[in-house]
């Protein structure tokens, strides 16, 4: 089997390339990337000498995609992953929906061309934003608790399949929305296997953290060098909650799907997150990286920042029972890999700014 991985050389993209070829089977992983994130370029080495072929290209450029070789799966696993993306100056919104959507429909006519199966790696920022930003939540713990009764499609499990999708939901929520429902009319149309996975935050070692992405490797690397931190909104004291969930444990997941029948369209969608065990606020997170590496003062700004939630939190259970897929990888053994890389690259912040 051979597989193609877009922004093969990303946070996600190279972590799933990685899992992949450990799980062995014979595949060959085919990757590739524009390079433009800041970051990027230190993954292209240690994916070559595991055997990925590595091919500079654009997924927004369809003569770059058509000249890729035919291969089995794609999994698309690059896009710009901000919600502030087309809104905060450093992207414009032609950009956003450029990567974001234009770079799917591109793969997909490679789909369509080569009778190959797709991927999506989608997000849980689908999920509409007035009905989650409307949420009743109590404090319990320093971190946000949703309080009942809920909304159809939540619980204090998490946010399920089933809860609105309607705007408002970012210029990045829609453009990943609008991905995937291309990807699965193309698959309808032309007889083609197709998965969405929304997943949660993801996070691990070698992430280039940011503020607006990558807030649990920002945070930690931003603590251990003493760099300004600040719980923003929600009266400034960083109860605001996300789960988080490792990259590697999706490799199971795609293996299943890669190897899987055709299967009904109600099933082609699950959230994959690391769900309320892994729900951490960032206060929370303030104190593991206080007993790590000792105190480090975080500022209060409770102004309101754009498209931000108190509560975001992946209902998996979907998963669980279609594909037996549960996260593996416990939210403080992530802290804690995180924590020993950000101890190894002391320029790390610096490396993934961006330009």
């Amino acid at each position: 089997m051979r597989i193609l991985i877009s922004g093969v050389c990303g946070f996600a993209g190279s972590a799933l390339a990685r899992a992949l070829i450990a799980n062995g089977g014979g595949r060959q992983i085919v990757g590739f990337d524009n390079f433009i994130r800041p970051g990027s370029e230190t993954n292209r080495e240690a994916l070559r000498k595991l055997g990925v072929k590595l091919i500079h290209a654009d997924a927004r450029s369809a003569s770059d995609v058509e000249a890729l070789p035919a291969c089995d799966w794609v999994l698309d696993a690059a896009a710009n992953p901000s919600v502030l993306a087309g809104t905060d100056g450093r992207t414009s919104s032609r950009q956003l929906v450029e990567h974001n959507l234009g770079g799917t429909v591109n793969l997909l006519e490679y789909c369509r061309r080569h009778a190959a199966g797709l991927v999506l790696l989608s997000t849980s920022r689908v999920y509409g934003i007035s009905p989650l930003a409307a949420l009743g939540v109590d404090v319990v713990d320093k971190a946000f608790r949703p309080r009942a009764p809920f909304a159809p499609g939540l619980s204090e499990a998490g946010i399920e399949e089933t809860f609105p999708t309607g705007a408002p939901v970012s210029l990045y929520g829609a453009t990943k929305l609008a991905s995937e429902a291309l990807a699965l009319e193309y698959g309808e149309t032309f007889g083609l296997p197709v998965f969405v996975n929304r997943c949660g935050v993801l996070a691990g070692a070698g992430q280039f953290g940011r503020a607006d992405q990558g807030i649990f490797a920002f945070w930690i690397n931003s603590h251990l060098r003493r760099r300004p931190l600040q719980y923003i909104g929600f009266g400034g004291k960083g109860h605001q909650v996300r789960d988080c969930l490792h990259p590697r444990d999706l490799a199971p997941l795609l293996e299943r799907q890669f190897a899987a029948p055709r299967v009904a369209s109600g099933d082609r969608i699950v959230n994959v997150g690391g769900g309320a065990a892994s729900a951490t606020s960032l206060l929370q997170l303030s104190e593991w990286c206080e007993a790590r590496f000792g105190p480090h003062p975080v500022a209060s700004n409770p102004a309101p920042r754009a498209f931000d939630l108190p509560w975001i939190v992946l209902d998996s259970g979907k998963a669980a029972r279609l594909w037996d897929w549960r996260p593996q990888m416990p939210a403080s053994a992530i802290f804690e890999e995180i924590a020993s890389h950000a101890r190894d690259h002391p320029g790390w912040l610096e490396l993934s700014e961006p330009l």
